[in-house]
């Protein structure tokens, strides 16, 4: 496996890859989860987004903002037919090593409480959940993961 940071030319493979591995949730939901909704020519120029690669096919990606105290990761996304196996952990470990690398001792995130599975996967690796909120006709689940000092 190896990530790389997204360039311009990356974002039709990245709205696709977004597009097809967020379908799932569409019915679960009533409409469009926010990344298919995402601007990314424009993210791209304002956020940090990093693709994995299982050799020469995207399997996955990651979207980052750094903030003063924390990173926030905007969007994990895996191509669904390598979904499970291990990707979405990897890039969630990657943006971990991102925000150390970054003097940054904490991530954060939202996601969908109908999306349980994820919520569940967030929780198993350190995740805490700090407060719900209606969002959308649904419940934006605000989580986050304190990282302790670099030299831990």
């Amino acid at each position: 496996m190896q990530t790389r940071p997204a360039t311009p030319d990356d974002v039709p493979a990245i709205t696709a890859l977004v597009r097809a591995a967020y379908e799932k949730w569409v019915s679960l939901i009533g409409r469009e989860p926010m990344p298919m909704q995402a601007d990314y020519d424009e993210a791209i120029r304002d956020h940090m987004i990093d693709l994995l690669f299982d050799g020469d096919d995207l399997v996955g990606l990651i979207e980052t903002i750094q903030h003063p105290d924390h990173l926030f990761i905007e969007n994990v996304a895996v191509a669904p037919q390598r979904q499970g196996q291990g990707f979405g952990r990897h890039l969630l470990a990657h943006a971990e090593g991102k925000a150390r690398t970054l003097n940054l001792f904490a991530l954060r995130l939202v996601t969908n409480a109908a999306f349980a599975s994820n919520v569940q996967l967030y929780r198993d690796i350190g995740y805490r959940i700090e407060r719900e909120e209606a969002f959308l006709g649904g419940i934006a689940v605000h989580m986050h993961k304190a990282l302790g000092d670099v030299a831990d």
